[in-house]
């Protein structure tokens, strides 16, 4: 129904902001990774819309990107996850990063996030399986194995999620795990 929204920004109160379009101020459920990419108040913006129609209310869900909008699309499918969840899950890493975690199948990635069980994150991994961006055309078999035990190494250390796939676009093909969290390390020293 309402797919988009361009207006004056009026307030920014986490997740929600309200934009002014033409007189009618829109209330707008946002992710943080939506919010921060906000202009100040005042500013004319831009927002991709999901609107949900529930009994007792309409919510409109406002998102930066397509990508964004079309992951929370996704998530509000699974059963057991709601709004407020997907918006948790997409306020807690980016698109692509919640793509690689359904690639490498690494349901702790999502267990960070809060409101994520171990049961909620492995439904998300096996019912976005082929469904969001990077994650299409491929299966988990295809991410070899010492990859993913370098990243779980890397992010065990202490190293955020982005880092340490940076790290892993680093090492050479083929790597043993023990050399390539050596490896990976040395990058990340850089």
């Amino acid at each position: 129904m309402i797919g988009r929204l361009t207006g004056t920004l009026v307030e920014k109160f986490p997740p929600l902001v309200c934009l002014d379009v033409q007189g009618v101020g829109y209330e707008i459920d946002v992710p943080m990774s939506t919010f921060y990419s906000l202009p100040d108040v005042g500013a004319k913006t831009t927002l991709l819309t999901h609107l949900a129609i529930r009994e007792d209310a309409h919510v409109l869900y406002g998102f930066a990107t397509a990508n964004e909008r079309s992951a929370f699309r996704e998530l509000i499918k699974i059963s057991g996850v709601g709004a407020r969840i997907a918006l948790a899950v997409l306020s807690g890493m980016t698109v692509t990063e919640l793509s690689q975690a359904i690639t490498l199948q690494e349901a702790g990635r999502l267990t960070r996030v809060p409101g994520i069980g171990k049961k909620t994150a492995e439904r998300l991994l096996l019912e976005l399986r082929g469904k969001l961006g990077a994650d299409l055309g491929s299966t988990p078999t295809s991410v070899p194995d010492s990859q993913a035990d370098i990243l779980n190494a890397l992010i065990a250390l202490g190293y955020s999620d982005r880092e340490a796939v940076a790290a892993l676009k680093t090492l050479p093909a083929g790597v043993g795990v023990s050399d390539g969290i050596k490896l990976a390390l040395k990058a990340l020293a850089r």
